[in-house]
């Protein structure tokens, strides 16, 4: 039992790296796209607003699992030309899913901060952008914290769904005990690797949430 606990755990360690992975490169890249998005969706030209917020709706609307196929299979059978890796066609699926939603938490953040607060600006000669990134930027990720926390937990589950076009992630590897020695408890131990994460991230963006009480009235 205990070799068979070591061999399951530094199979399922080895899964979980690619899903750690297809974590980081999501929110290195959706976080700051998501705020380029938000502030598009916010935009004074309409046409943008339009684009924009018609982007979100589809992806928001739609199915991750769906997006993940879509991106992997469509450039092969419409565009008739190789298919993106498996790798990169869930990291590109991830971006394009977690861009939607957290410009939703950008938008909601953002619009969330009483216009007082830009007309202070003004009124010491600031900039917009002076304004935005000195006065209004702090004061959204304060608000913004409990509902992008519970974007990026769910992003860690999420990263399950690759499997669906032979991404070797952790639980994966996990069902393949079940195929190949006829055992189960590996996909229930699987779970505890995703407890764990999500546990440390809730620990993590509770302190960032206590760091920035001060701006409570």
């Amino acid at each position: 039992m205990g070799a068979g606990l070591a061999d399951v755990t530094i199979n399922l360690i080895e899964g979980f790296k690619l899903n750690c992975i297809v974590f980081g490169v999501t929110l290195l890249f959706s976080l700051p796209l998501g705020l380029g998005l938000a502030l598009c969706s916010m935009s004074r030209y309409r046409a943008v607003r339009v684009v924009s917020k018609t982007f979100v709706w589809i992806v928001r609307g739609t199915p991750l699992l769906l997006q993940i196929i879509v991106v992997f299979f469509v450039p092969g059978l419409l565009l008739n030309v190789s298919p993106p890796e498996r790798m990169d066609a869930a990291v590109i699926a991830f971006v394009i899913n977690y861009t939607a939603y957290f410009s939703e938490v950008y938008r909601g953040g953002i619009e969330s901060i009483p216009k007082g607060q830009y007309e202070a600006g003004q009124v010491l000669g600031m900039t917009k952008s002076q304004i935005f990134f000195k006065v209004i930027l702090l004061q959204v990720v304060k608000r913004i914290i409990p509902p992008m926390s519970n974007e990026i937990i769910t992003l860690v589950k999420d990263t399950a769904l690759m499997r669906v076009i032979a991404n070797k992630e952790i639980i994966m590897f996990a069902q393949q005990y079940i195929s190949g020695q006829a055992i189960i408890w590996p996909l229930f131990y699987s779970g505890v690797f995703f407890l764990l994460f999500c546990g440390v991230l809730t620990l993590l963006f509770g302190a960032a949430e206590r760091r920035l009480g001060y701006f409570r009235a």
